[in-house]
């Protein structure tokens, strides 16, 4: 099914018959995307359409190229519908990291068990190369500094030694491995190139070098991959932003309704995308967009990315990167991120037995947030308190119930809670609620504090998109526990922007991409940090560092160290 989104400005214009427009593709978990963009970055038009996934056993998650495909063509022709092809003057792609397997001919080759040729995505979720991971890592390369020391199971190259493992005849008859980005670009001009994006982040492409590893794919037990200049992997790699090829295809072309010629430009990891469109928003009354290295983007939905930039290499333990023009050319790009966010508050408000009671109340779960909110303030009012945090002064929670991405990287860390007493009902939600918001936002300072540690340059703005980005409350408490003021945009499809940003600059109408992000990154709503709660946030902050230093104490008794 396919849903339009028209914002208010659609009529004016659509009449504007010689204005250019930009197409942006965004290719999610659940879903592809599409919007029509103008210059200034507005949104002019978006569609969404369903797309499959496919669990044939638990932890493995498979997609399909063609499916993906089909759905791209969808919602490109639903947001183009209402202009002349001539005015849009590029398009740009983002996708999840996922792994796209192609066999001869740019056919589909199966990634499943069940030998079902359709589906020849692992998505970027799968975790069945836990094994292969730590083998990986276990070789301690060089280059593995690149990635906070250590490879992710969610990173391609585990996932291809899986493959010649598990699925040999897979693996043998491989023409080309893709990030999916790096497929749709494919798909879209038939030229063969990957984004700097793609590769050095998720690849383990050296940058510094500008080449594939020998030496590293070679102790990956992955030499095959070395052959005939890495044709199976990609030779022209090329960083966002830039022209591939003469454009659409022929027949891409005629699939997506748009003209041959086309641009398209070189891809962008999704959660890069939003950061991409971030970086260039400016609070109102600004006339600048201020210098992008003092940024940090947080793409915050079911799991937040903490994108930065910086001019000089930071390496930093436990965060990914410094990855070499891996947004925009000329910076190197810092990854860090939580592996559930949104999720996680979702399973502590659906796991609290006043659940029920309120969603038979108000409905939807924004409802139930919402409400939460509301009643949060009243709460502290009654309690005689004159900040709303002062309601967890004796509730403490490390967030990580699924494991921390950065910046212990570890996944076998856990949650903990302190400070639990007998209170019952929506009170006893409202407040667990608020600690775990809290908890996520004092993960996001011990981010930037290690950072910080490893000497990066200073930040002066957070910047919010994503489902969380619509919770004034986990807006307000990341600002205040990082003393940061918080920007949030007032477009708020900002990975659709920053996608349309990459065709606006591979079409030339901005000479690079930083000037297509500060051109296209609109303004947002700018909301201080309150200094009345700062030295309460410093004093929780050191015991949310202590929860931590517990927890391995407390693995350490068990296992009788």
């Amino acid at each position: 099914m396919v849903i339009r989104g028209v914002c208010d400005r659609v009529g004016s214009d659509m009449s504007k018959a010689s204005e250019p427009y930009f197409v942006g593709v965004d290719v999610g978990t659940g879903s592809a995307r599409a919007a029509l963009v103008a210059s200034d970055g507005r949104v002019v038009e978006q569609s969404v359409q369903e797309i499959k996934t496919w669990t044939p056993e638990p932890h493995y998650y498979e997609q399909s190229t063609q499916d993906i495909w089909g759905a791209i063509c969808k919602v490109v022709k639903h947001v183009i519908a209402g202009v002349n092809k001539s005015q849009v003057k590029g398009i740009g792609f983002d996708a999840t990291c996922s792994l796209v397997v192609l066999g001869p001919q740019g056919a589909p080759l199966t990634v499943s068990k069940t030998g079902e040729p359709e589906q020849n995505v692992i998505l970027w979720m799968d975790h069945r190369a836990a094994q292969e991971t730590a083998e990986i890592n276990s070789s301690e390369h060089p280059l593995l500094k690149y990635v906070g020391g250590q490879v992710s199971l969610e990173m391609e190259v585990p996932k291809l030694l899986w493959l010649k493992r598990n699925l040999s005849e897979t693996f043998t008859n491989i023409w080309r491995v893709f990030d999916l980005p790096d497929f749709l670009t494919w798909r879209a001009t038939g030229v063969n190139t990957r984004s700097l994006c793609s590769v050095v982040c998720k690849w383990n492409y050296d940058a510094a070098n500008q080449s594939w590893n020998k030496e590293f794919l070679k102790q990956a037990d992955l030499e095959e991959l070395t052959r005939d200049n890495f044709e199976k992997l990609g030779s022209d790699v090329q960083p966002p932003g830039r022209t591939v090829g003469k454009g659409l295809s022929e027949q891409a072309a005629s699939e997506l309704g748009l003209a041959p010629g086309t641009v398209v430009s070189t891809s962008l990891i999704d959660a890069h995308a939003g950061a991409l469109g971030m970086f260039g928003c400016r609070s109102k009354g600004s006339s600048s967009s201020d210098d992008v290295q003092g940024k940090m983007a947080l793409i915050a939905g079911t799991s937040t990315c903490h994108m930065s930039i910086t001019r000089d290499a930071c390496f930093a333990e436990g965060v990914w990167g410094p990855y070499q023009d891996a947004i925009i050319p000329g910076y190197f790009l810092n990854e860090g991120g939580q592996s559930v966010a949104g999720h996680l508050l979702d399973h502590v408000l659906k796991t609290h037995e006043a659940y029920t009671e309120l969603k038979t109340k108000l409905g939807a779960d924004k409802n139930i947030y919402q409400h939460l909110n509301k009643l949060l303030p009243e709460l502290a009012s009654a309690r005689g308190l004159e900040e709303v945090s002062c309601l967890t002064e004796d509730i403490h929670v490390w967030p990580d119930l699924h494991g921390n991405r950065s910046p212990i990287a570890d996944p076998t860390l856990r949650g903990i809670i302190t400070g639990l007493d007998m209170t019952r009902g929506i009170e006893s939600l409202a407040i667990k609620y608020l600690a775990f918001v809290q908890a996520l936002a004092y993960g996001t300072r011990h981010i930037i504090e290690n950072l910080y540690h490893h000497k990066r340059a200073p930040f002066q703005t957070l910047l919010f998109c994503g489902g969380l980005a619509k919770n004034p409350l986990y807006v307000q408490c990341h600002a205040d526990i990082c003393n940061l003021p918080a920007l949030i945009p007032d477009e708020q499809e900002m990975v659709l922007v920053g996608a349309a940003a990459l065709g606006a600059a591979a079409s030339g109408h901005y000479n690079s991409l930083e000037k297509a992000s500060k051109a296209m990154g609109g303004t947002g709503q700018l909301l201080k940090p309150n200094p009345r709660t700062l030295d309460f946030h410093n004093r929780k902050f050191k015991v949310f560092l202590q929860l931590l230093e517990d927890q391995r104490r407390y693995r350490n008794i068990m296992q009788g160290e």
